[in-house]
């Protein structure tokens, strides 16, 4: 396996901050093969699963700061998380806001929720960067 198509491992930062994976618009070679043999709806569903299930991970670690892009995905991150209700906060982006969420063992959370195209090419980067200024 080359570099180009080497998952690349989450980096957990000070302050409990996670980033993953290369910037928009790089897809790796094979991308089609899990909705080939799943379909759409169960490679997508599947994916969702894993990534809910990758969110409870990093939280239960300390991570107190997530970017979640996907409408499904949020919804699947929110559900797994146990979040039932979100404050929202200033707006990073046109309709993409920074929410604080009570977690269940009422510690806060704050994540943002990105779906559809929302935000430009460096959201993620200009995101946890409007964060770290809103509460520095």
């Amino acid at each position: 396996m080359n570099d180009q198509h080497r998952p690349q491992r989450p980096r957990v930062g000070c302050g409990g901050t996670w980033g993953h994976g290369p910037r928009y618009g790089t897809q790796p070679a094979g991308r089609g093969i899990p909705q080939g043999r799943l379909g759409a709806a169960e490679a997508g569903a599947l994916v969702e699963r894993a990534l809910a299930r990758i969110a409870q991970g990093l939280v239960e670690r300390g991570v107190r700061r997530l970017v979640v892009a996907g409408g499904e995905t949020s919804g699947a991150v929110v559900q797994a998380l146990g979040i039932r209700g979100l404050r929202i906060g200033p707006q990073i982006a046109p309709g993409v806001p920074w929410c604080a969420a009570a977690l269940p063992d009422e510690d806060t959370l704050h994540i943002t929720l990105k779906s559809g195209n929302f935000g430009g090419p460096d959201f993620f980067t200009d995101a946890f960067a409007f964060l770290d200024r809103e509460t520095s």
